[in-house]
């Protein structure tokens, strides 16, 4: 576990998505191609601003989507596809791209995106922690025990009111219920994970997380137990932490 704090979220955002691109360069190198899966949210704003300005071939970059609500159009303000598609698919002339698509039947979309993120390795995860600690949806408690790549999941409120204070949704009775998410297996399976956490209202979480032990009721805290996990906070999201 690598920490790396940095004045603002735009320095962090800066400074991650320039290790993003030295990790994704170097496998383009080493094998033609780079496999990654991005994630999405408030707090990837500035991150998204810096990764799109990198100095990268993607043409030879493919790339899996964290997460989206079931059920929602992509037309909606808060879709994960819309997200991704404007604030980097149409930005970057990406090789390839597997959105996970909330308004197709489940089940089958569950196995069609297992299939592909079957074939190879992923190299380099960028993954979100929410407010109540969670990665990709998988809410607590999480379910640490799956091996399937992405799962139904249900929303916990603590979930959905995030969504709506950060104005995705205008009240709790608009956030779907549920979504299909990676699990927390899967993405552990990545050779490297970059978390960017900037804001003050992430500090909980990133204590909790940083506290001794691993709980499902405190999903964050698994990546611990990752070789290459690098967690990128500013002042606010770090201040609930030690600091040497």
């Amino acid at each position: 576990m690598n920490i790396r704090i940095f004045n603002s979220a735009d320095e962090l955002g800066e400074a991650a998505a320039k290790e993003a691109s030295n990790i994704m360069n170097g496998k383009i190198k080493e094998n033609g191609k780079v496999r990654i899966v991005l994630s999405t949210g408030a707090s990837q704003f500035e991150f998204f601003e810096s990764f799109v300005r990198q100095s990268i071939d993607w043409s030879k970059v493919e790339m899996f989507h964290l997460d989206e609500y079931i059920g929602l159009p992509v037309a909606h303000a808060a879709s994960f596809r819309k997200y991704l598609q404007e604030r980097f698919v149409e930005r970057v002339g990406i090789g390839k791209v597997h959105f996970v698509n909330g308004e197709l039947e489940p089940e089958s979309h569950i196995r069609q995106l297992a299939e592909e993120i079957a074939r190879a390795d992923i190299d380099l995860a960028l993954i979100g922690i929410g407010e109540n600690a969670h990665i990709a949806f998988n809410d607590p408690p999480a379910d640490f025990e799956t091996t399937d790549p992405y799962l139904i999941v249900n929303l916990d409120d603590n979930c959905k009111l995030q969504q709506v204070r950060e104005g995705w949704f205008a009240s709790l009775g608009d956030v779907p219920n549920q979504a299909i998410s990676m699990s927390v297996q899967q993405i552990m399976k990545a050779e490297h994970i970059i978390s960017c956490v900037p804001h003050g209202v992430k500090a909980g979480a990133i204590r909790l997380a940083l506290e001794p032990g691993v709980t499902p009721v405190i999903p964050a805290s698994i990546l611990k137990q990752h070789k290459n996990w690098t967690l990128f906070l500013d002042n606010e999201s770090s201040s609930g932490i030690a600091r040497s």
